[in-house]
């Protein structure tokens, strides 16, 4: 259990002179976060999904069981709560109430990972109850539970940080590095195009995805990982943006469709047919559990409840003029994508998975379920590329070592500077908090919006958020 000691942090720093003990990045953005010195830091976990188990779960006992201790662990569902508990390797207490976790628990750390539409609910609970809080990316799934989120967060007192690995991955890293340092001179435009394989993009249309609802469609529960990474990139505000999108390959458009992929009779003419019952885990962390509250892992993609976007194309102007044109597509034949900065002085074209520009062909389906259960991927080959054409100039091509585990190491790397290494500098400002969720849900929220009425959406009519040309540190 928590460790009591005599002397409070307070005369801790009084009696030693030390000025500094502990904040979780090297920047005001949640620079109060993780402030305990001299004992563990508790933690409970809202949501015992495959990612909130997995990413926020056994990695956090596995990695760091030195540095912190799960207090509760909770879910609506408690036959998937009791699962999550064991895979954990959790000696703690399970809930159903929240509200009865936080009163009995009072955990100094709250990690959410809930379905993506419940995401504001917990994180305002959870700072008016006292903790700090890490969220999955999305923040939320519409302006006005992000401005609620804001808003808790300013009268809270208490930091937010949302888990963008994304972020951390070297290849990204790389990108940033000779943008900040003006490799093509000044940025102008930016071509990106991301795109989810039919093993993959498809999952998304089976699970509680597929209802905008639930996750605010893919512009804002994926795409919201590759705006945050522009924003990052270009170290600027989004102002405005104009888009367009289609469901007309999943959902209602096939000719037939089933009950679920494991009692479909139609399996054999069907290509996207997924056998769930090859996955240990998948069963008995969801089948075994479904009599609780009904959810279905392997829900038929092709059902007519489906109302997400399957094709979307979106443009984006920063505060800073650049202008970007962004694209995610759910049905490719593999999972990478491109993107290429256009700048005055030339252009940086770099790319991930795409099969042709590796040295062997990547099994898609191994990728997909090496992603869907947090597994080191065994990609084919150990760098990345980026290729640099100078303007009346030669080309560069750079090689960037590709990290083990998940993002391309990005994975470890963000929770190592959450947990382990909260104090080491930050020089590319990795660290994600509350601000960085905003923006990078608000591009994919002002996108649907566009979709819908056929016009531009500005971001400074969804929040209260001060648009900058240039972020704030």
């Amino acid at each position: 259990m928590k460790t009591k000691h005599a002397i409070s942090r307070r005369g801790f720093l009084a009696t030693t002179g030390v000025a500094t003990a502990g904040s979780l990045f090297a920047g005001p953005e949640v620079a109060t976060f993780f402030n305990k010195v001299m004992e563990k830091r508790t933690i409970a976990l809202v949501g015992t999904g495959i990612r909130g188990i997995t990413f926020w779960g056994k990695n956090l006992t596995e990695n760091y069981a030195d540095l912190l201790e799960f207090v509760g662990l909770c879910d609506i569902n408690p036959g998937r709560l009791e699962y999550g508990k064991n895979f954990i390797g959790a000696d703690c207490p399970t809930f159903t109430d929240f509200d009865q976790m936080m009163k009995e628990t009072k955990p100094d750390i709250l990690v959410v990972t809930t379905v993506d539409s419940n995401h504001d609910e917990f994180i305002v609970k959870g700072l008016e109850y006292g903790s700090e809080v890490i969220t999955e990316k999305p923040l939320t799934t519409d302006e006005v539970k992000c401005q609620n989120i804001l808003d808790a967060e300013k009268k809270a007192g208490k930091k937010i940080v949302v888990g963008f690995n994304y972020r951390w991955n070297p290849h990204y890293t790389k990108l940033k590095d000779m943008i900040v340092n003006d490799r093509v001179g000044k940025i102008t435009s930016v071509d990106f195009h991301w795109y989810l394989n039919t093993y993959h993009g498809a999952s998304y249309f089976r699970r509680w995805h597929g209802l905008r609802d639930k996750g605010g469609t893919l512009l804002v529960h994926k795409s919201t990982h590759h705006f945050d990474l522009l924003n990052w990139w270009l170290d600027s505000d989004p102002v405005e943006v104009k888009a367009y999108g289609e469901l007309e390959h999943y959902g209602h458009n096939n000719e037939f469709r089933g009950d679920k992929c494991r009692t479909c009779t139609l399996k054999d003419k069907c290509d996207f047919y997924w056998d769930i019952t090859t996955n240990k885990t998948y069963m008995d962390l969801y089948v075994a559990n479904e009599k609780y509250d009904g959810y279905i892992r392997d829900n038929c993609l092709w059902r007519k409840e489906v109302d997400i976007y399957d094709k979307m194309s979106v443009q984006i102007k920063y505060a800073n003029d650049v202008l970007v044109n962004y694209s995610l597509t759910t049905y490719s034949p593999y999972e990478g994508m491109r993107i290429a900065f256009n700048g005055f002085n030339g252009r940086i074209d770099a790319w991930d998975g795409i099969p042709w520009m590796k040295d062997q062909k990547i099994n898609q389906a191994e990728l997909h379920a090496q992603e869907m259960s947090q597994g080191e991927k065994d990609q084919a080959a150990n760098y990345e590329e980026i290729y640099v054409m100078d303007n009346f100039g030669d080309y560069e091509h750079i090689k960037i070592p590709r990290g083990t585990g998940g993002h391309g190491g990005g994975d470890k790397r963000l929770q190592d500077k959450i947990f382990r290494n909260p104090e080491a500098p930050d020089p590319f400002n990795h660290s994600a908090g509350s601000r960085d969720g905003a923006f990078s849900i608000l591009i994919g929220v002002a996108a649907r919006k566009s979709i819908e009425t056929g016009k531009a959406i500005k971001i400074s009519d969804l929040t209260d958020l001060n648009l900058k040309a240039k972020r704030p540190v």
